[in-house]
């Protein structure tokens, strides 16, 4: 059944700040650069930041596990008279593509007229690489802890490695993630990494959480992204060209729960990205499939991650993700479904998500740098993180 509010919403405006790597934002504060992305996205659809009137955040409405984004401070600092919707999504990354979708929820139930969804990042008081270490013991991280998971990536390598014991998948594929997302990087000059990766270099690597190298691992870095939605009958009047938000859902299932927090999966969840029933339920609702999309934004934390997510999404069967990216597939240049076509967080930067929608309204506007040729449909994916994972379809204007 199509999803009721199919393309009834668009996002109209996206802004955001310089990438910069961890810790070099200083002396800015996080409120300096949520402000400044806000209002970036405000100019970019032609609106004054006053019209703003709804918040949909993510994460728990946190910038990065150390600071949180609150309206009443954003609403001070930028003088919106009024917030008639704010709410937020739970967990983390995992929310990201799934905040268009509160947006839409908020919008078509009259709730606002023009929602803001904003996330920033500031590494200065906890990186993210070791948040798990700098945690309090609670039952779950009374395991995580002794058994020297740290942080996310010790996690999902975990992950990985189930992947690779049950389907074969080698470390060329991971391999083949990071460099092709390097290729697209070169070019884009907001990329934090923007020097090419040849197949030596990346084996090369330091190993941090085996079979994951630090190539295999995403960018650590601060900056903040925003971007603004509302009813699609109101962006005709606005400045852009609208992209259309075409489906959305989050969500998850109990088998995935807290995903690599938990480590109780049976199989097949263990060796995947958690994204399956969210993804049947996305095409359902879209009335498409994953072959009719002309690029993808694939949440990638971590390179083993989007293999698995193409999985769960249908580009490939079960197990047969590795040999998929092996073939090129996923290549700008002649593969068959381009994959984070601005570098992705492998290569650009890593606002927990956000620059992935970034990419997803350039493309769709078509004035991405590496611009798929008459791009259509995207899709954009959250997580994988805890329960919500999410998924995006949108569509740009014929």
């Amino acid at each position: 059944m199509v999803w009721v509010n199919q393309d009834r919403t668009a996002i109209v405006g996206i802004g955001a700040t310089e990438y910069y790597v961890r810790g070099k934002s200083h002396p800015r504060t996080i409120n300096d650069m949520i402000g400044e992305a806000i209002l970036k996205a405000c100019d970019d659809a032609g609106i004054n930041v006053k019209q703003i009137d709804g918040f949909a955040y993510y994460a728990s409405a946190t910038a990065g596990y150390a600071d949180k984004m609150d309206t009443a401070s954003l609403m001070e600092m930028l003088g919106i008279p009024e917030c008639t919707f704010t709410a937020a999504l739970t967990s983390g990354g995992g929310g990201m593509a799934g905040a268009a979708g509160l947006a839409t929820a908020a919008i078509m139930n009259g709730d606002a007229t023009h929602v803001v969804t904003v996330m920033a990042l500031q590494q200065l008081k906890q990186r993210l690489g070791t948040v798990f270490a700098a945690s309090a013991p609670n039952p779950e991280n009374s395991f995580l802890q002794p058994s020297g998971l740290v942080g996310p990536g010790h996690l999902m390598s975990v992950l990985a490695r189930r992947h690779m014991h049950l389907y074969g998948t080698r470390r060329e594929a991971f391999a083949e993630v990071v460099i092709s997302e390097r290729e697209n990087a070169l070019n884009r000059e907001t990329a934090i990494r923007r020097t090419p990766l040849t197949l030596e270099e990346y084996f090369a690597s330091p190993m941090l959480a085996d079979p994951l190298c630090r190539l295999d691992f995403c960018l650590e870095t601060d900056g903040a992204v925003a971007f603004i939605t509302t009813t699609s009958e109101r962006a005709k009047d606005l400045k852009q060209k609208p992209v259309f938000i075409h489906a959305s859902t989050h969500g998850g299932s109990r088998e995935w729960g807290r995903a690599f927090a938990w480590m109780g999966m049976p199989d097949p969840h263990f060796a995947s990205s958690g994204h399956k029933p969210v993804a049947d339920r996305l095409w359902n609702n879209a009335g498409l499939k994953a072959q009719d999309m002309d690029v993808a934004l694939i949440y990638d934390h971590f390179s083993a991650m989007v293999i698995m997510q193409l999985e769960d999404y249908g580009f490939c069967e079960k197990g047969e993700g590795g040999a998929f990216v092996e073939s090129g597939a996923i290549r700008y240049k002649g593969g068959s479904i381009p994959v984070n076509t601005h570098g992705g967080q492998l290569s650009e930067a890593y606002i927990i998500g956000a620059t992935h929608m970034r990419e997803a309204v350039e493309q769709l506007r078509g004035v991405a740098v590496n611009q798929v040729k008459g791009a259509e449909l995207a899709l954009v994916t959250g997580g994988p993180a805890s329960i919500p994972v999410s998924g995006l379809v949108l569509r740009g204007e014929a």
